[in-house]
């Protein structure tokens, strides 16, 4: 029996795993998926916005202007990559001027700080690469970027050291009451049992409320698709570069990743399947084609991978957070958190957390040990700093991803971590190897035999991304045998 069960390992499920470290009791996380940060936490802008896109008095807006204030301390803690670069939304019309305004207005109302609406002028003078024909722009210093899976996977890096259990490949089927005052989750790897449970389960999360409550809720998947830029590119602005957004998002952007890469995107297609993540030549040329209004100079020659993610878009238009309604007593829920979700998770994360503990009066832990930094990567050390590391561990001397300069001894660290790598994805997020030009493939074949030995596992076993994404399908032998067999 389980004091609480979280569902769902993405940026928000990790952040109240987190949270739930400062309290007594036993903790575990069900994430359908092979690994944390799966779903909509690897696939995202990575914006920490301002806030003033939010309307104001929703629970978007509040959690939004929280969680961002929250960002700087907390990457610094676990040395996540974070850049406050700020950002400006950019207008060319009489229409657009009138929604700047509007923007603005609402980002005082909902405390954003520094705000100002720009001119032509001191738009280009700050952005000289920015389309002449902009007319005005609104300028939010407080904007940042930061790296969303590593992110998620420090949030859940802190939560296994301090005890709560990650259980994968454990999508819940079902949920009930147990007869008393607790909760019975079913899933592929059996019954679970707690005494309360919390949903966080993204795309998935409106179909485990409506098992619960009497009180449905509908989310809208909603797909945006982008293109990545060689980080060897220069990224042409100091800062992300908006439009004015529609009714269907923020708008299509230009910003660096954290790590340096252009990121071009993301379209808004409202989907059927929550969990199609396929890009379209038409979803990508629009794209392209807003992306040229703010830098009529781009060239997609550079890109080195396009790809989309699914938001979870609540038809009701704002964050669904907190006790679930109806007659589910003891279960929780942050639903349709789309953007600003990741910008508010540290928030969300926060508070959700500590409304489930408080329901169950759990004591403060006695201890919560601290978070241990995210390494550095081997290709941001200085020439001194590699040298010590090959010295204290001569598997720093093996470069494994020539692109992005991932030695043998990254990844190796990536597979051992109490929420440790079991994929050529997992090991890719963790360490960038096959984040760069060549996409994989001169460096696969190697972290494939690298998971093969820490994990004490076939080759035919490693998986892309979990699942059936198997690369190998069998041996030689195997073909051989099969061909006798048809002759």
């Amino acid at each position: 029996m389980y004091d609480i069960l979280i569902i769902g390992a993405g940026v928000t499920g990790c952040a109240v795993a987190r949270q739930l470290c400062h309290y007594q009791g036993k903790f575990a996380v069900l994430e359908a998926a092979e690994d944390v940060a799966d779903g909509a936490s690897k696939a995202n802008s990575g914006i920490v916005h301002a806030g003033f896109d939010a309307k104001p008095g929703t629970k978007k807006a509040y959690y939004n202007v929280k969680g961002a204030k929250m960002y700087a301390k907390l990457a610094k803690d676990m040395n996540v990559p974070y850049d406050p670069i700020g950002a400006l939304v950019i207008g060319f019309t009489d229409e657009d001027r009138e929604t700047i305004q509007k923007l603005y207005d609402q980002g005082q109302k909902n405390g954003v700080e520094q705000l100002r609406i720009l001119g032509r002028e001191e738009i280009l003078q700050m952005e000289p690469n920015t389309n002449p024909d902009v007319t005005c722009a609104l300028y939010a210093p407080t904007s940042a970027v930061v790296s969303p899976y590593e992110m998620t996977l420090a949030l859940s890096y802190h939560a296994a050291d301090n005890g709560v259990e990650f259980i994968f490949d454990a999508p819940v089927s079902a949920m009930r009451k147990d007869g008393g005052n607790g909760w019975v989750v079913t899933t592929p790897k059996g019954e679970f049992s707690a005494r309360a449970v919390i949903n966080c389960a993204g795309i998935g999360a409106a179909a485990l409320h409506n098992m619960i409550s009497d009180q449905p809720v509908r989310l809208i998947p909603r797909r945006g698709e982008y293109y990545l830029l060689d980080h060897t590119v220069k990224y042409p602005f100091s800062r992300t570069m908006f439009q004015v957004p529609s009714k269907m998002g923020k708008g299509v952007l230009i910003s660096p990743t954290a790590h340096g890469n252009a990121l071009l995107g993301p379209s808004a297609e409202d989907i059927d399947d929550g969990f199609d993540t396929a890009t379209t030549r038409q979803g990508l040329d629009f794209v392209l084609d807003k992306c040229r209004l703010t830098w009529p100079k781009v060239n997609i020659r550079p890109v080195i991978t396009t790809f989309s993610g699914v938001r979870a878009h609540p038809d009701t238009d704002d964050f669904i957070i907190g006790p679930v309604s109806g007659a589910a007593e003891g279960a929780f829920e942050a639903i349709g958190i789309e953007s600003p979700g990741l910008s508010a998770a540290p928030a969300v994360g926060e508070e959700l957390g500590d409304m489930a503990a408080h329901y169950l009066k759990l004591p403060d832990a006695r201890m919560v040990k601290p978070a241990v930094p995210l390494l550095k990567l081997f290709s941001a050390m200085s020439e001194e700093e590699r040298a010590e590391a090959c010295r204290a561990n001569p598997d720093y001397g093996r470069i494994v991803c020539r692109c992005e300069v991932v030695t043998e001894a990254e990844i190796r660290d990536a597979i051992r971590r109490p929420v440790g790598a079991r994929s050529i994805d997992g090991v890719k997020r963790r360490t960038r190897a096959g984040m760069g030009r060549c996409q994989g493939g001169f460096c696969s074949p190697r972290v494939m035999e690298i998971l093969c030995e820490e994990r004490g596992v076939s080759p035919l076993e490693i998986t892309k991304s979990g699942g059936e994404s198997r690369l190998l399908v069998g041996t030689l032998n195997d073909i051989a045998k099969e061909a006798r067999g048809h002759a």
